[in-house]
């Protein structure tokens, strides 16, 4: 809406939103009144005219009726700061929630959780460093938990960067070792395997006929 005032002010149609709405003329009205009066008018008009071209058509129909620039802008902005804190809320639950799947490298991993504690903070809703790191700690799978625990007993914590500096190569490492990719695979089919085999009786070992006379 910042944007929207700027450009009212450039067009020099923001005076309805600088100045009270004049009183209505009368006979008596002087000719710097009237010119005021009609100036105000304009502003006011045109001004309203510019909201209701920019805001959008499924926003325009949920606001309140009003003949009054001042009083419509006032409204969109108290819809958009509602519809803010509900999607602040969204991605404050996502980001806190968030886990790894290994569809993707740990780097783009860790950049869409910085990007969505970035988006928070253009809401109102800053997160600071140490929640963000603590974040990525959680979202983080198994395998890395003797990373975690290593974090854990360190005096000097790491920023965000540092973090991603590091579970970049705790990824490189693990893939190394084969054990990375493995457990999403393994982890599964081994599921699957003792669910395949659950219930299933063994047979009998054979054992031998009874010996033949001579």
């Amino acid at each position: 809406m910042e944007r929207v005032r700027f450009t009212l002010g450039v067009l020099d149609l923001d005076l309805s939103f600088l100045t009270p709405k004049p009183a209505a003329l009368t006979e008596n009205s002087s000719k710097d009144e009237k010119d005021n009066f009609k100036a105000w008018e304009r502003s006011n008009r045109l001004s309203l005219m510019f909201l209701r071209m920019t805001i959008a058509g499924n926003i325009k129909h949920s606001l309140p009726s009003t003949e009054d620039a001042k009083t419509f802008l006032t409204s969109v902005e108290e819809r958009f700061r509602s519809a803010d804190k509900s999607l602040a809320g969204t991605l404050m639950a996502r980001l806190a929630t968030m886990k790894y799947n290994g569809a993707k490298g740990m780097q783009e991993h860790i950049l869409e959780m910085t990007n969505i504690a970035a988006k928070l903070e253009t809401l109102g809703m800053k997160v600071e460093e140490s929640f963000i790191v603590q974040f990525i700690l959680n979202s983080l799978p198994p395998q890395y938990g003797p990373f975690q625990m290593h974090y854990n007993s360190i005096k000097d914590k790491w920023n965000v960067n540092e973090l991603a500096s590091m579970v970049v190569q705790e990824e490189i490492r693990l893939k190394q070792q084969g054990t990375f990719s493995a457990n999403f695979v393994t982890q599964e089919a081994g599921n699957k395997k003792h669910h395949y085999g659950k219930g299933k009786k063994q047979a009998p070992p054979k054992g031998k006929g009874p010996a033949k006379g001579n």
